[in-house]
Formats: structure tokens, C-alpha cells, sequence
């Protein structure tokens, strides 16, 4: 596992990289993979004094994946999004759901990591409530960039909000941020916290801190 951040840094750099070669709309590329940029490089600025556990580093890097297929295709026309309504006989290509539903599954993950590590919150109901609200505001925020990114590039930014007509994706996406945070936090908190214990050196049994 000592090199186990590394060898995810490499792949994820490589897929950064196939994913600019042609993007349907450089715009809306460079606004997807913009957070990417952005987290990779305080990730490797933090490793030696603040490394975090393979279990978040595999779920940011699954993060940065699904982020760099929405740039590179846009959203509303990613092929698995087309085979899924296809498949199912949706109305629209779904997988900015996928997108804003991972967009408060990981996060939740990161919060609650930082949290854990750094307050004096522990494993229970509080944090659960606070990890869930921090997830839900970060969701709202990125709504706020979709609509300045709207206002300030008018059509151009049009692929990057990927509404595809309808008037209440916003509400759409806050929502599956919400029950991604959620269903993070009910599948993996006991997975997390056994994997903190083994970061930390603590033994079995002993909420991690």
C-alpha cells in the first residue's frame, strides 16, 4: 500500500491526459476537470504529513474519472448515458445524476475523514448530521459556479450546466449530492473506520482519532 497514492496519481494523469485529446467542447472540458487541477496538487502537497487513507485516495480517484468523461464528452452525451436510456427507456442521458450523486458520495468520505482526524467529533450521529450538511452546502455551491459559469460564458457554458431541458435539475442535483452523502456515510462508515485505525496504528475496537 506504500505506493498504492502514487500508482493512482499516475493513472489518473494518464486519464487526464487521453481525456483532453479532442474534448467535444474544450469550455466545458477545462470547467470539469477544473476541481481535478485543483485537489490533485494539495493532495500531493499534504502526503508526507497529512496522507490519507487508500480507501478515500480509490474513491477520489473514481471522483476524478467520472469528472474527466463528463468533460471530455459532455454530460448530456456520454455513451454510457445514452446505453442507459436505451436500456431503461429514461427521457434524457443520466449520467450528470451519476455525476452530482458521486458528487456528495465522495465528498462525504472526505469530511468526514478531515473531521474525524482534526475536531473532536467521533463516529456517531453528529457527525453524520454535520458531514451530511457540509456534503448538501458544497452541492449547493457548485450549483452557484454552474450559474455564474452560465451568466459569464452564455451558450458556452450551456454543455457544462447540462440541464438538457429540464427546469428542475438544479433541485435534481442537490438532491442526489444529498442521498449520495447519505448512502456514503450508511455503506462504508464501519469499512472507513477500520481503515482509519490501520492509518493511525490503532488497534481494533478503538474509535478512530
Amino acid at each position: 500500500m506504500k505506493h498504492y497514492p502514487l500508482t493512482l496519481l499516475i493513472l489518473i494523469a494518464v486519464a487526464l491526459a487521453l481525456s483532453g485529446l479532442a474534448p467535444y467542447d474544450r469550455t466545458t472540458w477545462w470547467l470539469e476537470i477544473f476541481p481535478i487541477l485543483i485537489g490533485a496538487p494539495i493532495l500531493v502537497a499534504i502526503y508526507r504529513r497529512f496522507p490519507l487513507t487508500p480507501l478515500l485516495y480509490t474513491l477520489l480517484a473514481v471522483h476524478a474519472l467520472i469528472l474527466m468523461v463528463g468533460g471530455h464528452y459532455t454530460y448530456a452525451r456520454v455513451p454510457l448515458g445514452f446505453w442507459a436510456q436505451d436500456l431503461f427507456g429514461f427521457a434524457r442521458n443520466h449520467y450528470d445524476r451519476l455525476g452530482h450523486f458521486a458528487q456528495g458520495f465522495i465528498p462525504a468520505m472526505l469530511v468526514r475523514e478531515i473531521l474525524v482526524r482534526t475536531s473532536p467529533l467521533r463516529p456517531g450521529r453528529w457527525l453524520f448530521v454535520l458531514v451530511t450538511a457540509v456534503c448538501l452546502a458544497f452541492s449547493a455551491c457548485y450549483e452557484f459556479i454552474e450559474w455564474w459559469s452560465a451568466l459569464a460564458g452564455g451558450e458556452s457554458a450551456e454543455a457544462f450546466l447540462g440541464t438538457q431541458g429540464d427546469v428542475w435539475d438544479t433541485q435534481w442535483d442537490m438532491f442526489l449530492a444529498l442521498i449520495g452523502a447519505i448512502t456514503a456515510q450508511l455503506v462504508l462508515s464501519k469499512v472507513h473506520d477500520r481503515a482509519l485505525r490501520r492509518l493511525l496504528g490503532q488497534p481494533e475496537g478503538v474509535a478512530a482519532v
